[in-house]
C-alpha cells in the first residue's frame, strides 16, 4: 500500500513510520525531514503552522495516487497537562494558531489529498483524535479540546460526504502515550513506563496495521484507547 503520514517526524508519526515501512511504500511529511531516519522513504518538509504554503508544497509533491492517509498532526496549550492549566492564561495568538494548525490546516490538506485517495480499491482515512474528544475525558484544556472534538466531526462528515466512494473514515481517540520509548525498545519494557497510565507506541502501530489490513468490507468507525490504569475510563 502507498500511506501518506502527516506529522511523522517524531513521537508516534515516527513510529507509525518506522512500523509500517515493511512492506508498504511512506511518505512522510513534517517541519523537517529527521536526520537520523533509518528507513528510505519519500518525505515532503511543510510547515503547517504556514497552511496554505504547506498544503501548496504538500499538493505538488504527493503522488497521484494513495490508498492511505494517516493524519497524525495536532498542537496543543503551552501549560496543557499541567496541573497549573487556565484557560483564562492562555495566549490569544497561541488560540487562534491552535485553530488554525489542528483544525483549518487539516480542512484545507485533506480537502487537497482525498481525490489522491478516493477512487482506489480500498481507501483509508486514519485520524489521530485524542481522549480529550470523549465527553468523560476529564481534561480542561479549552482550545486543545476542542480541535479534538472537531477532529471527530470531520471524521463523521467526510465518512457520510463519501460514503458512496467507500471511503473508510476511522477515529483514533487515544490517551496518554509514552513517547520516550521507541519501537527499538521492547514493549514489556515500554509497558512497564509510566505505571499503567501510558501506553507504548508499539500498540498504536499495531492497531493501524490491523486497520489497514481489513478487507474492503468493513471499517473501525472509532477506536478508544486509553492506559489500563487511566480511571477517566
Amino acid at each position: 500500500m502507498r500511506i501518506m503520514v502527516i506529522g511523522a517526524s517524531r513521537g508516534l508519526g515516527r513510529a507509525l513510520v518506522e512500523g509500517l515501512a515493511q512492506g508498504h511504500e511512506l511518505i512522510g511529511i513534517s517541519r523537517s525531514r529527521p536526520a537520523d531516519l533509518a528507513t528510505d522513504i519519500q518525505w515532503i518538509e511543510a510547515d503547517m503552522s504556514d497552511p496554505l504554503r504547506a498544503v501548496d508544497a504538500i499538493e505538488a509533491q504527493s503522488p497521484q495516487r494513495l490508498d492511505a492517509i494517516i493524519y497524525n498532526l495536532g498542537i496543543w496549550e503551552t501549560r496543557a497537562f499541567e496541573d497549573n492549566y487556565s484557560f483564562l492564561q492562555d495566549d490569544d495568538a497561541q488560540i487562534l494558531e491552535m485553530v488554525s494548525v489542528n483544525i483549518g490546516a487539516t480542512l484545507l490538506l485533506l480537502k487537497r489529498l482525498l481525490p489522491r485517495l478516493l477512487g482506489g480499491a480500498k481507501p483509508q482515512l486514519i485520524l489521530t483524535g485524542s481522549t480529550s474528544a470523549l465527553p468523560q475525558s476529564g481534561r480542561p484544556e479549552v482550545t486543545f479540546g476542542a480541535s479534538k472534538f472537531a477532529l471527530k466531526g470531520i471524521a463523521e462528515t467526510l465518512r457520510e460526504g463519501f460514503r458512496d466512494q467507500r471511503l473508510a473514515v476511522t477515529c483514533l481517540q487515544l490517551g496518554y502515550l509514552n513517547t520516550q520509548d521507541d519501537l527499538q525498545t521492547p514493549v514489556e519494557q515500554a509497558a512497564q513506563n509510566g505505571e499503567g497510565q501510558l501506553i507504548p507506541l508499539h500498540d498504536v502501530v499495531a492497531l493501524v496495521r490491523t486497520l489497514l489490513s481489513l478487507s474492503d468490507a468493513s471499517y473501525v468507525r472509532e477506536l478508544v484507547l486509553p492506559a489500563i490504569a487511566d480511571e477517566r475510563f
